[in-house]
């Protein structure tokens, strides 16, 4: 999964590769298209008890990478008062897409695991399938301790 930052033109800056297991890819993906899945995942789920319990997720950080492992947190409004959760970063993402809260990383996890967004502007333009076997190649070169601090 690849995050980029919001105001920046496309194909320009850093984007965050995070790498997720192919369960959170599904929950991701099902979010972002908004589909329902047949019955409730573990993200519908836990959205729902937020609800439940007065809970609302405002936003979620992505707030540090640590030997190639990175971190988040869940950021609530509580009916007791605000709440920040650990969670793994694709939890707190899947959460994110399904409440509509918003997603930040911290620059200096930016700084340390962004790559250039040239390798994975993938428009319409010609070019654009070698631009994506390149990237693709990156991606299968590349490991989670290359970007460590």
């Amino acid at each position: 999964m690849l995050l980029k930052p919001l105001h920046e033109e496309t194909g320009t800056g850093l984007v965050l590769p995070v790498w997720i297991g192919s369960q959170e890819a599904t929950s991701i993906l099902i979010a972002l298209e908004g589909r329902q899945a047949p019955r409730p995942l573990s993200h519908d789920l836990i959205v729902t008890l937020f609800a439940a319990v007065g809970a609302e997720l405002q936003r979620v950080d992505l707030t540090r990478i640590d030997e190639g492992t990175f971190f988040a947190e869940i950021s609530l409004t509580t009916p007791s008062g605000p709440q920040t959760i650990d969670s793994r970063p694709s939890d707190a993402i899947a959460l994110a897409l399904r409440a509509d809260a918003t997603i930040w990383v911290a620059e200096d996890v930016l700084e340390v695991a962004g790559v250039p967004a040239e390798l994975v502007d993938f428009g319409t333009e010609t070019g654009d399938e070698e631009r994506l076997d390149e990237f693709k190649r990156f991606l299968e070169d590349v490991d989670p301790e290359d970007f460590q601090g």
